[in-house]
């Protein structure tokens, strides 16, 4: 019989018995981790010489910057010297000399700051309010530009460098050439794709039906990334408002001076340097800068709070109804701030996401409005729904097919409405944990907003249209568009203070506000479309990507790709100021409930807090 304890003990038959160690195995155990070790110091030398070469890249970049706009500026006060000369010259009976400067420079200088580098793999903001392929936290896309409209578009730099905001002509500098994380260049034709915050994805790699930005045109094929830069803003030149045509209320008479360029409400077209001291306002180090209207008195001062650093692309932001909060969304997490003194109370971060390198940003945030729950709206098409003070999702509802864009609390803090790419409206009960009501449209939802008085839901679609339900009942009570509307997505919408009003950004550069009918309908199917177009904002220079109003309703705000937050007065449709300070697109404006203050959020990884105020000079009839 097979002796096992003989077995055991015959070195010659198999292993050593239990308890003497196998010194070859421990040779080889050790030498793989010195090897290890080795490729990690050789890891680490390898990643500090490029973090130091990128360094050294980027000094290189602004250097070169620094000398062309100094380059710049030297020929343009040579031109203006000589314009001097000529005109003096002229003035004393002496021949007229042809200007070799009437047709336009043969060099601008030039276009932009030099592109970041960006980080992580591919530069991780390359795509900044951008679609590349048909990925990207990017929002929804706009509908394809009429083949017979030709406009000077900007074309993408290679592979590889990030892009940017579109530099436009005869602009102040704080649009035209300030220091941007993208670069721009002239495009052959317009965009089919988002405007919003792309990723480095390509069409393949989304894959499915997934979390893929809602395409206006499903059906026709959609440029590769690089191919044609699918977020370049067409350059379309709008006529100036002749100043006779303002609408001029009570507290804006038009003032006597004439000094002023005339720009109607296109206040990008002020260069500050031109303005005086009562119609600027500069932070410190020309960190930011304010213009006000100067055909209309001016009544606000503004001042900045807070800047709220973030690692990535800030893709909203909100405050709480007590005003004394302001959430944010970013990539992989939320973020709390005390509005007081701008420190950072809370993170909420998902731990159980198992995608732990991929992205995933937040596109809406909002707070209950006792202050107690953050919802959370994200490209993985889940709504979380945080516990501020123990920092753990309370709940969770799933069911949108493809990324959520927009969120709002109900007053009373029991129902969430949601929008998605996915074409539906969406509303969740808190309380039972339930979905509650689906309201489908034909296209994309961008943009949703609940009601002060919690009975209607308003959503603004890649459609042109905006669109009104009773919460109760489901039935659609209003359809704002036709030929008042919009002619372009809509990609923000939010209630005046009364509910009677409604505003809503677009992609067509404007802002409307509509007023709606007092006796919504309530016949199933009625579609009533009684509200109608009070008023049309125009001035902005490129997408309208935010609007609200602020508690009172004195005033309308929006954020734009032009990188401006611009200040309307509802009553006369005038601008009031235009604040630049954000280095990318604004993407989101949100109003402080109690006071004077708003936060905006940007793709130069900023959110900031502002304070809005009455000017000291508007008591001295400055």
């Amino acid at each position: 019989m097979f002796n096992a304890t003989q077995h055991r003990g015959n070195p010659n038959l198999g292993p050593a018995p239990p308890g003497q160690p196998n010194h070859r195995l421990n040779e080889i155990m050790d030498s793989l981790r010195a090897e290890f070790e080795n490729q990690s110091r050789a890891s680490e030398q390898v990643e500090n010489q490029v973090a130091q070469q990128i360094q050294e890249m980027e000094l290189i970049r602004n250097k070169v910057y620094q000398l062309e706009q100094n380059q710049l500026k030297m020929k343009q006060d040579y031109e203006a010297e000589i314009r001097m000369l000529r005109h003096e010259l002229e003035l004393r009976g002496g021949p007229q000399v042809q200007s070799h400067l009437a047709g336009p420079p043969q060099h601008g200088g030039p276009a932009q700051a030099p592109p970041s580098l960006g980080h992580g793999q591919g530069g991780l903001f390359s795509g900044i309010m951008a679609n590349q392929g048909q990925g990207g936290p990017g929002l929804a896309p706009p509908p394809e530009q009429p083949p017979q409209q030709q406009h000077p578009l900007q074309a993408p730099p290679p592979a590889g460098q990030p892009q940017g905001p579109p530099q436009p002509p005869n602009s102040f500098p704080g649009y035209q050439q300030g220091p941007t994380l993208n670069g721009y260049a002239p495009q052959p034709q317009p965009p089919t794709n988002s405007p919003g915050l792309g990723k480095n994805r390509t069409m393949a790699a989304r894959g499915g039906p997934g979390p893929a930005t809602p395409q206006q045109h499903p059906n026709q094929p959609q440029p590769m990334p690089y191919q044609n830069d699918p977020r370049a803003s067409p350059q379309i030149p709008r006529p100036t408002p002749p100043g006779s045509d303002l609408q001029l209320g009570p507290r804006h008479q038009m003032p006597t001076q004439g000094q002023y360029p005339n720009v109607g409400n296109v206040l990008a077209d002020l260069n500050p340097d031109d303005l005086p001291d009562h119609l600027k306002r500069t932070g410190p180090n020309g960190e930011w800068h304010a213009v006000f209207n100067p055909n209309v008195p001016r009544v606000l001062d503004i001042q900045l709070l807070h800047n709220l650093v973030h690692e990535s692309v800030v893709c909203c932001v909100r405050f709480s109804n007590d005003g004394k909060y302001v959430a944010t969304g970013c990539n992989r997490s939320a973020q709390i701030f005390d509005a007081r003194d701008g420190r950072k109370v809370c993170e909420l971060l998902d731990e159980s996401v198992q995608d732990k390198d991929g992205d995933l940003y937040i596109r809406s945030v909002c707070f209950s409005p006792d202050g107690k729950l953050l919802a959370t709206g994200a490209e993985d098409k889940r709504i979380r729904v945080w516990d501020i003070e123990s920092k753990r999702i309370r709940t969770t509802f799933d069911g949108h097919e493809q990324d959520i864009y927009s969120l709002d609390f109900s007053r009373t803090g029991r129902l969430i409405a949601s929008g998605s790419g996915d074409k539906t409206v969406r509303l969740w009960d808190i309380e039972s944990n339930q979905q509650v009501m689906v309201l489908s449209i034909e296209d994309g939802v961008t943009t949703v907003a609940m009601s002060p008085d919690g009975r209607y839901v308003a959503a603004g679609s890649l459609d042109k249209s905006v669109r009104v339900w009773d919460c109760s009942s489901g039935y659609l009570v209003e359809r704002l568009e036709g030929p008042q509307g919009h002619k372009d997505s809509v990609y923000s919408v939010a209630f005046s203070p009364s509910g009677r009003e409604l505003v809503s950004g677009s992609l067509d550069k404007t802002i409307k506000m509509w007023e709606l009918s007092p006796q919504r309908s309530l016949v199933p199917g009625s579609a009533g479309k009684d509200g109608k177009c009070i008023r049309t904002f125009e001035g902005h220079k490129d997408y309208v990507l935010s609007v609200c109003l602020t508690p009172g309703g004195e005033w309308v705000m929006s954020g734009s790709k032009d990188r401006g937050v611009q200040f309307w007065d509802p009553n006369t449709g005038n601008a009031q100021m235009m604040l630049q300070g954000h280095k990318n697109s604004v993407i989101s404006v949100a109003p402080c409930p109690t006071g004077h203050l708003f936060a905006t959020g940007s793709g130069d990884m900023k959110a900031r807090i502002w304070q809005y105020t009455t000017w000291r000079g508007a008591h001295q009839g400055i």
